[in-house]
């Protein structure tokens, strides 16, 4: 009973040094490919299809915020001088 304690022990840490090692990492790569391989076609591209969908949505949404931005940028830099607020009361 002591010694496979013991030997539990041992292993926890050879497990987890070996798991993250590159080979460790490669074995898993290998078997995530196993698996999207193994999978069907219609699951890829649905998938594809969703994050192509999703990739215009937020080139979109960055050019509307790059615009909204560039407005916002020219309201404030191009202020006319008669716009401008005097200085305020140093009385206080």
């Amino acid at each position: 009973m002591i010694a496979l304690i013991f030997l539990l022990v041992l292993l926890i840490p050879i497990l987890a040094i070996v798991l993250d090692s590159p080979v460790g990492r490669a074995l898993a790569k290998r078997m995530e490919r196993r698996e999207l391989s193994s999978g069907g076609d219609d699951v890829t591209s649905e998938r594809l299809s969703y994050l192509e969908g999703e990739v215009e949505r937020l080139t979109t949404e960055m050019r509307r915020l790059e615009e909204e931005s560039q407005f916002l940028n020219n309201l404030l830099t191009d202020r006319p001088a008669s716009q401008v607020l005097p200085p305020g009361d140093q009385n206080g």
